[in-house]
């Protein structure tokens, strides 16, 4: 962990004055943040017209019927590729997150399903692991993750190829068979189903409360690299019953 360089010790009355600057601009922030929902919410729509089928629990089902009885699905893309030992830390994380916002979800018209190429043995065997509930699903032999764009052929990695976030990739780094993604879809009363919305790499973090607990923090989210720092719930050093004050 790094330390914190030289901090500014001031008295009561010019931290207040300085925090009175700062809100200025996180009240600008939230402002924002409320215009760019909004204009989320009015984006066009396009109808999905290939049909995708996925390896459940319950048998094959389509990208309609994923949607249960709501009318609204998140699906996140989650990166376990088909030869994986191990899902993806930093999806882990934002999994992490979405478990206790589910049933939150689920009575606001909302379905959120997670989908990988692993086949779904091994989906089941880690979701055990992590201690989830939420539906993940396989799409192996299917085309949704590549249509999607959030898995890659090998060839294509290989000839530097890629095309993610809405532009093309050339820093080699990110060169991987397999990136994160959210994917949002809307089924009217006819069935039909239409896709409004996908964010990717960092425009997934909204959904990940952890950065923003240590971004109030001095320290920051204190690493090199964006989410260096991340490890699965099970492989950290400190479990979350040790970091619990016993003292309360």
């Amino acid at each position: 962990m790094s330390q914190i360089k030289s901090p500014r010790v001031v008295s009561k009355e010019e931290w207040l004055q300085a925090r009175k600057a700062h809100l200025k601009n996180e009240k600008a922030l939230t402002r924002m943040r409320d215009l760019v929902a909004r204009e989320r919410r009015e984006l066009p729509w396009v109808k999905m017209e290939k049909e995708y089928v996925f390896d459940t629990l319950e048998g094959k089902k389509t990208l309609a019927e994923l949607f249960g009885t709501n009318s609204q699905l998140v699906i996140h893309h989650f990166m376990f590729g088909p030869d994986w030992k191990a899902g993806c830390p930093s999806c882990s994380l934002e999994a992490d997150h979405a478990e206790g916002a589910i049933v939150h979800l689920a009575n606001h018209d909302v379905s959120y399903v997670r989908v990988s190429r692993a086949p779904l043995e091994k989906l089941e065997a880690y979701r055990r692991r992590m201690g989830w509930t939420a539906q993940w699903v396989s799409s192996q032999g299917s085309d949704f993750n590549f249509d999607f764009q959030v898995s890659f052929a090998r060839e294509d990695i290989e000839a530097g190829r890629l095309y993610y976030n809405y532009q093309a990739i050339e820093d080699p780094k990110y060169f991987s068979e397999e990136l994160p993604g959210l994917s949002v879809f809307y089924r009217d009363e006819s069935g039909a189903v239409f896709h409004t919305y996908s964010s990717y790499a960092r425009g997934n973090e909204e959904v990940i409360g952890a950065f923003v607990y240590l971004d109030i923090t001095p320290k920051g989210r204190n690493e090199k690299e964006i989410m260096d720092w991340v490890r699965r719930l099970d492989e950290y050093n400190v479990s979350p019953a040790e970091a619990v004050c016993h003292t309360c």
